[in-house]
């Protein structure tokens, strides 16, 4: 994985507001869409378009947008088999805790249209398919050559955080079902390694369990938690660090995060997980105080620490200055090689949700690289490249 040896790299988390011809082709009603030819020469063009964008804006280390997904995680859904939906059994506010009875009207707002969603059940074996990761990875190589892109990575989801709201009607055993999901997921983890990308896995329900299960007992949540780590190490194994980094975040939704996880509580967890690099939001107004946190656990030998330096949590685009700043004081903490700025979370998590309209997006990455130029002329005592 490339460094900042000469100056700050620049990346992002992965989800990109996807075009609406692309959409429009895609039809998240109808799964079969994905499978026509239309669909795959505008996927391919699209790809191609958004590295292009995303160099443009001055970013360093791109991916696809996430263009091939339906969403960050339950895309995983349309790539495996053993499951089947059951409608009406997931209300995705039950997770939501302590927030959900002190903001109730604004859970309601944010999450009333998901309501008692179909949910899935595990009732096979668990297998992957690999022909979709397959199309991702050539699309994005495809779209990288001649690009200028330092490098590319593809996301994909960790085992904690797959179809984790379905319910094992199959292994019968939380061990079990969590291992199997694990195995099928490496297939995926091995197809992107192979292709010559960065795989990049995103765990944001790591956190996002925590004030769900602490109400009962802390201990609750660090077997679970633990378990589901010991599943990603077994999902990764035989994959050099280099190659890998880990997405922590608290969530995307517009709700207050009154009730996230500390990333003290959890930061042993994190680094457990063999990967070079570790991306954790650290820009929004909940989380930037956490720097701190990298003040008393030390970031291992040879790590990287890719902090949110902009947010999808605000419309409003950061300064470069303040970019700059947020770099400067993690670069004095970790050293400048060991950070490469990103982003909180993605911006389409779904790929029908755009948490900022498209324009604020790209002037957010726009403001991502030129903080990151001034981050370097002060850390390298000169104009960076």
């Amino acid at each position: 994985m490339e460094r900042s040896t000469d100056r700050i790299l620049t990346t992002h988390v992965g989800s990109i507001v996807r075009p609406e011809a692309l959409l429009a082709l895609a039809n998240p009603q109808d799964e079969a869409a994905r499978d026509t030819e239309a669909y795959a020469a505008a996927l391919h063009e699209a790809v191609a378009a958004v590295v292009s964008k995303q160099v443009a804006a001055g970013i360093d280390i791109v991916n696809d947008g996430e263009y091939g997904k339906s969403s960050w995680a339950n895309y995983v859904l349309e790539r495996i088999q053993g499951f089947q939906v059951r409608e009406g059994q997931f209300d995705p506010r039950d997770w939501l805790g302590r927030e959900r009875e002190r903001f109730p009207e604004l859970v309601q707002a944010e999450f009333g249209q998901y309501i008692k969603r179909p949910a899935q059940a595990c009732v096979a074996a668990i297998e992957y398919d690999t022909t979709a990761v397959k199309r991702d990875a050539r699309n994005l190589n495809d779209a990288l050559a001649g690009s200028g892109a330092t490098a590319g990575f593809l996301t994909a989801v960790a085992p904690a955080s797959a179809a984790f709201n379905a319910v094992d009607d199959y292994y019968h055993n939380e061990h079990d079902y969590v291992m199997a999901m694990a195995e099928a997921l490496r297939k995926e983890y091995l197809e992107v390694y192979r292709s010559g990308l960065i795989l990049q896995v995103d765990d944001a329900v790591l956190a996002n369990m925590y004030d769900h299960l602490v109400q009962r007992s802390p201990k609750d949540y660090r077997k679970w938690a633990e378990l589901r780590i010991e599943a990603l190490v077994y999902a990764l194994r035989d994959i050099p660090p280099e190659h890998i980094r880990y997405h922590v975040c608290f969530g995307s939704w517009h709700l207050p995060h009154t009730v996230d996880a500390p990333l003290e509580e959890i930061v042993d967890l994190i680094l457990q997980v063999p990967s070079q690099a570790y991306s954790v939001e650290a820009a929004n107004p909940r989380h930037e105080h956490e720097w701190r946190v990298w003040e008393r656990v030390k970031l291992p030998a040879g790590k990287i620490l890719i902090p949110g330096v902009i947010t999808h949590h605000t419309v409003m685009v950061e300064h470069p200055q303040v970019i700059a700043d947020r770099i400067v004081r993690f670069a004095r903490i970790v050293g400048r090689e060991n950070v490469i700025a990103g982003a909180d979370c993605g911006f389409a998590q779904q790929e029908t949700i755009a948490r900022v309209h498209p324009k604020v997006m790209w002037a957010k990455f726009e403001a991502l690289a030129a903080g990151a130029r001034l981050a370097s002329a002060q850390l390298w005592g000169r104009a960076a490249a």
